[in-house]
């Protein structure tokens, strides 16, 4: 009776040790397929290239099954326990905030990052998955069935860590939420299992960024002068060594003007229990860098939520 008791008091706490581990949080977006096969598409200047993007304010607007759609794959996610940020909600704060510049540069002159529309909408939400929607309603006589793919796209480095798609049965009901959740409902577990197996990759292992170190041309050093016996490309390495998850990078490129980072892995939270991105883990090697003995001026750029930009020499 005792070893009975010990082993249900036991599975008890590991049940309630699982439905406490944190989930990934999530946007769910129209696709760009969906957005350009509906018309809701705008251009935008990326360094003079005119490049095509979802035009998202537009299509929230003006297509009332796309707001049912994503309501709808909300609600069966909310269901499940995995938080999401509201798309609509995100876009009205990003739409509030002043400053939507193209192109950062230096004070006097100099390189810059450009963040495209995408970019910023991502910044903003700060969700660990992008669940992009592509939906189409299908008609057979009098009956209507939807067709649907869901990705479920790492928000930091654009890979699809989940998919799931397929038709739904042809049935007599108009309303195209009802005919998505027939179609989605015996998917979404293993959907989410999907994501959920990624997120505890990242939880246990970090979550992937790029870092580049550049230098402003002005700038009378390199990554090859030294300090202290030691050249500063090689103390940077060091510093991300120490920083990372395991120690976790790779260094793609190393010259005496550029050092690219990728595959950098970085804890998910801070001690506080926020979300560290690429400028927030970017930012500690920014001070570690225009601290003594360096004391190197630099600018920190940031590209979406996974890539960040130090340039050397100025502000």
């Amino acid at each position: 009776m005792k070893i009975m008791l010990l082993s249900l008091m036991v599975l008890g706490f590991t049940t309630s040790g699982f439905s406490q581990a944190k989930k990934p949080t999530i946007m769910v977006v129209p696709s760009d397929v969906w957005c350009n096969q509906n018309g809701y598409m705008k251009e935008f200047d990326n360094q003079g290239t005119k490049e095509k993007v979802p035009d998202y304010k537009r299509a929230f607007q003006e297509n009332a099954d796309l707001i049912a759609m994503i309501s709808k794959i909300n609600g069966l996610m909310a269901d499940r326990g995995f938080p999401l940020k509201n798309m609509e909600s995100v876009m009205k704060t990003l739409a509030s905030e002043s400053a939507e510049d193209a192109m950062l540069t230096s004070k006097s002159g100099g390189g810059g990052v450009v963040e495209s529309p995408i970019d910023k909408l991502r910044k903003t939400a700060k969700a660990d998955i992008i669940m992009q929607l592509t939906f189409e309603v299908l008609k057979t006589g009098p009956k209507k069935s939807i067709r649907f793919t869901l990705q479920g796209i790492d928000a930091y480095t654009d890979k699809e860590v989940a998919t799931a798609g397929g038709t739904g049965n042809p049935s007599f009901s108009a309303d195209p939420a009802v005919l998505l959740e027939e179609a989605v409902i015996d998917k979404i577990d293993n959907f989410n299992a999907g994501l959920q197996r990624h997120f505890d990759d990242l939880f246990a292992n970090g979550r992937e960024i790029i870092v580049r170190v550049k230098k402003f041309e002005k700038w009378n050093g390199d990554l090859e002068k030294e300090y202290g016996g030691e050249e500063l490309g090689t103390i940077i390495e060091n510093w991300m060594k120490a920083n990372t998850v395991k120690g976790r990078f790779s260094t793609s490129e190393s010259t005496e003007n550029m050092l690219l980072f990728e595959q950098v892995r970085i804890p998910l939270y801070d001690a506080s229990g926020n979300a560290i991105d690429a400028r927030g883990f970017t930012r500690n090697l920014q001070k570690f860098l225009t601290a003594a003995p360096y004391s190197i001026v630099n600018k920190l750029m940031t590209k979406g939520l996974g890539q960040a930009v130090i340039v050397l020499g100025d502000k």
